[in-house]
């Protein structure tokens, strides 16, 4: 006898996490992998906007920034399809254009990028629903739609490479109104057929398909009046071979399922209510992985979706809902989007226009089934006995001396027990084949009678009778293990009373030695083996109940075993299971914890020694653990048998070996042992319990509906009126954050993420009064690998700049010179020029044009670090003084007559300045190789002194003591180049009190001396690079201090750039006002003004 004792499933909380939201009227959703790097991305038709978006795939179930590909002017793109159309192995792109009456395909590159539109003409048809498939036999790919507009259909047989014949058109019949088709093969000729859901007159029409490339006239099936069937699709709901519909009935609120009779017709309609929502689109997948079809609908008038699942016989559950954030979901598409083996949903939602991400969720067990057992069983084990492939179950009947075996049945139920007699109190047994006869043996822990027995194993699932084997006093646990790696299994007994263990070693017959004792701890109750210091020997593992640790004994080959190592764990531990939780190759221990009610988890090393224990709550009087994967997931999970509480809990592992919060699910009375396996077949485990105060078992099968989570948005604040959402990171802590565009409140929220699903509180950044933030994209603008954000205001019509520092901080918003008179529709980045800067590409509402932004000199500034330099710093310069090609800094202090110089180091930062005396009052410096010895010297304009200073450079990065020459009256700035072409620089001095201009040539004809001569030019400059110098003759136009121009003429002038020590080209000599800081050593791109 057995009882079916009802229990509710296990819920989920919704995990927050983003959106993907545009207000581009998203229609149609399809899915594939158009990058080739295994992750599924998605292509969505915006009707508004004549587009396409492509969205890549990360891999978690969340998309990177879309791609936007026109489908021209007025297309209102209806629906879109994936399939490689010219056989290069790489995804195409086909869409029916609503608008322009055409068909587009857009060919794959394989890198996730697309060709631009390639139109075929449907006529005046409306295409509303396009579909893919080889309908005539010749291994190409053609084109079927359904044709709003002249109620029919149209066929485009594919001649190779993608290209397509025109249209071939067949009637759907006056005012039908045909909204989505299908295809296959009804009637088994090996030729395609084709199904159509005629809206407006309320029918399934069946084209059946000649060999000849040709369609029958069509023959129609009622749907009811006034359903208005908007969807349809074709799968296999029974075993008869023969493909059945499933139809969205729009206007009864059903779905509707034509059963194929196989001789082309078709069974009456059978109905599944939606209670009051509209089914629009309809698609069939065996969601939950039981082999049989399941369906799966979106709704209008209701915030859910709706999957029925089959019972592979024809007939489905009712619907169970799944919430959604529209009331208006129009189009679906199905796969596993984070590669977590389960099916996820994308659902384009109308009314709100956006994209809902439900990710496919672990489920539990819902039921539990009741099993007689023996009197107080103790212990069970699961085990295929009778060699069908089926799981069965022997547990140990600590009251009735025996043991029960539960033969099992492939849909997870178990016969009734059989019954064989072992020794006095059995209280643990385990299962493994002691004489290699490829039958699973039994041996049994007796705890009343000091022994063990083993029951040798028949093929029909039968034992022969027990044999026993003396043992250590009160025997409490047994496991199996070869411990002297002689093929042949050996046994292992905590014995309770005595404080040790027992080593049986196996003979090939099937028969044992006598044992051999190893003390260990206090009250041992539980050991299990395993190779804890990978030397490829068998070690064990014991729970002692009254010391609160396990002992650890390693292996020798000879089946010997070392003096025990302990470990501290919970209080009372009762049962220990290994397994490695954090895959990292070494086994890991966990102990259930009687009277502190919890599980110890001991992380293994690779010399076999623990981490201290980490403890997770359970249930009370946790007395059982076991481990599996339940969630599929290939993290290994532990489950739990609480005895005071009579119920089993469920902890769901993560990578790193930590785990979930418990989830309980009830059992019988007492339980005392708790096992897994896969009982019906399903590729999911499910759970077995021992209930020693009930005398049954409970098998709980694993839920297996499919369930899926609606990944939940933030809000965004109130009157925010959020526009945009893109997520990214960016604060570079590999977590994905969220950034929205807050129309409503000008500005702009970033939610930081924690990298579990979850967010910190949204972090405002305003975009100025009335700016109307409506589009935002994320990527590096300005070079410094950090993430910058680019944000369309459309109140202001400019694009802001806020560039990151990588601190969770950002610039205040800057305009980037980006303006725009058009309502702009959308906003996206990229380096289109290989500069390693990324450009902005921005569309305009009614304009068939696509702006470019190059990113240029950007300039974004951390908040200041200040340096201590002497008195009255007044000029600077930045140049590489001791070749680590980091820069370094050099400065004028006019108030100490010195120079700071400034090492800098890698990250940015610099040492403690070295100061260096120069003469009064100096006022600009300037930096270059004057003795052209491969180091950077330094020269000083001094403003009191009317001199300049000179100091070289040392190899140590230090300087040596000036050397000064006379210039003129009051030098207030210096420059350096070789103005000569003799390959030496020369310095040039700009002297504001003599009230003239003169141009001091220096030179070092040997590296000791400096001679000068006085001809007369004062010249600041900027250069644009290239490769080779360019000499070139200048006429160039000089303001001197009392603002008169005069012209100065000077030949053939090559430049050269002291802070980089390269030769620029020439481009631009620039002449201003002297007054202001002329003297700097100028840098790549620099203009001094």
């Amino acid at each position: 006898m057995h009882r079916l004792v009802p229990k509710c499933g296990l819920n989920f909380k919704p995990t927050p996490q983003k959106p993907i939201e545009y207000k581009y009227g998203p229609r149609s959703v399809a899915i594939g992998d158009f990058d080739n790097d295994t992750v599924l991305d998605i292509v969505i038709a915006h009707h508004i906007v004549n587009k396409i978006a492509v969205y890549l795939g990360k891999g978690d179930g969340s998309f990177r920034n879309p791609i936007m590909y026109s489908t021209g002017s007025y297309s209102s793109p209806y629906m879109v399809t994936v399939e490689d159309f010219n056989n290069d192995y790489q995804l195409d792109i086909a869409v029916a254009n609503f608008g322009t009456n055409n068909i587009g395909i857009f060919h794959g590159f394989g890198n996730g990028s697309f060709s631009s539109q390639i139109e075929f003409s449907t006529g005046s048809s409306h295409p509303i629903a396009i579909i893919v498939a080889d309908v005539n036999n010749d291994s190409l790919l053609d084109i079927a739609t359904a044709n709003h507009g002249t109620h029919s259909i149209s066929i485009f047989y594919q001649h190779g490479h993608g290209n397509f014949s025109p249209p071939i058109t067949y009637s759907t019949g006056y005012d039908s109104l045909p909204s989505s088709l299908a295809a296959g093969d009804f009637n088994n000729d090996n030729y395609l057929d084709l199904a159509v859901a005629n809206y407006g007159t309320n029918n399934v029409g069946i084209l059946f398909g000649n060999s000849n490339s040709t369609f029958e006239k069509q023959i129609t099936f009622f749907t009811g009046v006034g359903s208005h069937p908007y969807s349809i699709a074709v799968g296999h709901f029974n075993d008869d071979g023969f493909a059945d519909i499933a139809i969205a009935n729009f206007g009864i609120y059903e779905i509707g399922v034509l059963i194929n009779n196989g001789n082309e017709t078709f069974a009456n309609q059978v109905t599944y209510s939606t209670s009051s929502a509209s089914p629009y689109a309809i698609s069939v997948v065996d969601f939950n992985q039981d082999d049989r079809l399941d369906i799966v609908i979106t709704n209008n008038g209701i915030n859910n979706i709706g999957v029925l699942l089959g019972h592979g016989n024809g007939s489905f559950e009712n619907p169970i809902p799944y919430s959604t954030g529209s009331s208006s979901s129009i189009s679906f598409a199905i796969g596993d989007l984070n590669k977590d083996t389960r099916l996820d949903i994308i659902v384009v939602n109308n009314d709100t226009g956006s994209i809902d991400i439900l990710l496919g969720q672990y489920e539990g067990f819902l039921n539990q089934t009741r099993y007689s057992a023996g009197s107080s069983p103790g212990s069970g084990v699961v085990g295929d006995f009778n060699n069908d492939t089926r799981l069965d179950i022997v547990v140990a009947n600590y009251g009735s001396n025996d043991v029960s075996v539960l033969l099992g049945y492939k849909n997870g139920s178990f016969a009734k027990e059989t019954r064989y007699s072992v020794g006095s109190n059995p209280i643990y047994i385990a299962v493994s084949d002691f004489n290699n006869d490829t039958q699973l043996d039994i041996v049994v822990a007796n705890y009343g009678s000091d022994d063990v027995s083993v029951l040798l194993g028949y093929k029909n699932g039968s034992f022969a009778k027990e044999t026993r084997y003396s043992v250590g006093k009160w025997p409490t646990s047994v496991a199996v293990g070869d411990f002297n790696n002689d093929t042949r299994l050996d046994i292992v007994v905590a014995n309770q009373l005595s404080n040790d263990v027992s080593i049986l070693l196996g003979y090939e017959n099937g028969s044992f030695a006598n044992q051999t004792r190893y003390s260990i701890g206090s009250w041992p109750g539980s050991v299990v083996v395993g190779d804890f210091n990978n030397d490829t020997r068998l070690d064990i593992v014991v729970a002692n109940d009254v010391s609160n640790d396990v002992s650890i004994l390693f292996g020798y080959e000879n089946g010997s075993f070392a003096k025990e190592t302990r470990y501290s764990v919970g209080s009372y531990p009762q049962s220990v299971a290994v397994g490695d939780f954090n895959n990292d190759t070494r086994l890991d221990i966990v102990v259930a914890n009687q009277m502190s009610n919890d599980v110890s988890l001991l992380l293994g090393y690779e010399n076999g020694s623990f981490e201290k224990e980490t403890r997770y709550s359970v249930g009370s009087s946790p007395i059982s653990v076991a481990v599996g994967d339940f969630n599929n997931d290939t993290r290994l999970d532990i489950v739990v048998a609480n005895s005071g509480s009579n119920d089993v809990s469920v902890l769901l592992g993560y990578e790193n070996g930590s785990f979930t919060k418990q989830t309980k699910y009830s059992v019988g009375l007492s339980p005392n042992s708790v096992v897994v396996g896969d009982f019906n077949n399903d590729t999911r485990l499910d759970i077995v319990v021992a209930n020693a105060a009930s005398n049954d078992v409970s098998v709980l099968l694993q839920n297996n509906r499919g369930t899926i989570a609606y990944e939940m948005a933030y809000a965004s604040g109130d009157g925010s009126s959020l526009q945009c959402v893109v997520i990214g990171d960016m604060n570079n802590d590999t977590n994905v954050d969220i950034v929205l565009a807050n129309y409503g409140t000008n500005n702009i929220g970033i939610l930081f993420g924690y990298g579990n699903g979850s967010f910190e509180n949204q972090m405002i950044l305003t975009t100025d009064s009335n700016s109307h933030p409506t589009s935002i994209t994320i990527d590096d603008f300005n070079g410094d690998s950090i993430v910058d954000i680019a944000v369309v205001n459309y109140g202001t019509k400019q694009v802001g700049m806020m560039l990151g520092y990588g601190n969770e901080t950002f610039a205040n918003q800057t305009s980037g010179g980006i303006s725009f008179d058009s309502r702009s529709l959308a906003v996206a980045s990229g380096d289109f020029n290989n500069d390693k800067r990324s450009e902005i590409a921005i569309t305009y509402d009614k304009r068939d044009n696509v702006d470019i932004f190059v990113a240029y000199n950007l300039h974004p500034f951390a908040k200041e670090i200040r340096y201590s330099a002497g008195i009255i710093p007044y000029s600077v310069a930045v140049c590489d003084f001791n070749n680590d090609t980091r820069l370094d800094i050099v400065v004028a202090n006019r108030g100490s007559n010195d120079v700071s110089v400034l090492l800098g180091y890698e990250n940015g930062s610099f040492a403690h300045q070295t100061r260096y005396s120069v003469g009064f009052n100096p006022k600009s410096v300037a930096v270059g190789h004057f003795n052209n010895d491969t180091r950077l010297d330094i020269v000083v304009a001094n403003d009191v002194s009317d001199d300049v200073s000179v100091l070289l450079g040392y190899e140590n990065d230090s300087f040596a003591k000036e050397t000064r020459y006379s210039v003129g009256s009051h030098p207030i700035s210096v420059a350096v180049g070789d103005f000569n072409n003799d390959t030496r620089l020369d310095i040039v001095v700009a002297n504001s009190g003599s009230n003239d201009e003169a141009k001091q040539r220096c030179c070092f004809p040997s590296e000791h001396g400096l001679t000068h001569d006085q001809s007369g030019a004062v010249y600041i400059y900027t250069v644009e690079w290239g490769d080779t110098v360019l000499y070139r003759v200048l006429n160039l136009e000089l303001r001197s201090e009392n603002r008169q121009a005069f012209k100065i003429w000077f030949p053939y002038l090559k430049l050269f750039d002291t802070a980089l020590d390269k030769l620029p080209t020439v481009k631009q000599i620039v002449w201003r006002d002297v007054l202001l800081d002329i003297g700097k050593s100028l840098c790549k791109d620099q203009t001094v003004t």
